[in-house]
């Protein structure tokens, strides 16, 4: 659940809501909006349809997910995969 939260968090940073929710205080129904919420970012932003954004797709369609590209894309691929992000977030979720 701290993977999913941290995700969304990282790609939905502006909505005030998500910032405040806890794992504890969010309902499966909402995890699940969320993590849909997600998924279709991600596939939205992946105009090339490969399962991977590059940076400018990262840019243009998840801003808060390219302020941290170098991050997230640690083997220098050049692209970012949403399992990576998931990764990235689960990492992230448990230094906090």
């Amino acid at each position: 659940m701290k993977k999913l939260l941290a995700t969304v968090l990282l790609c939905c940073a502006s909505t005030v809501t998500f910032a405040q929710a806890t794992p504890q205080s969010m309902n499966p129904q909402r995890i699940e909006r969320m993590e849909q919420q997600l998924q279709t970012r991600f596939a939205n932003a992946n105009t090339t349809h490969d399962g991977k954004l590059t940076r400018e797709q990262a840019a243009a369609g998840m801003p808060m997910l390219a302020r941290h590209f170098d991050e997230i894309d640690a083997q220098k691929l050049g692209y970012v995969t949403l399992p990576q992000i998931e990764a990235f977030m689960q990492e992230r979720g448990a230094a906090h």
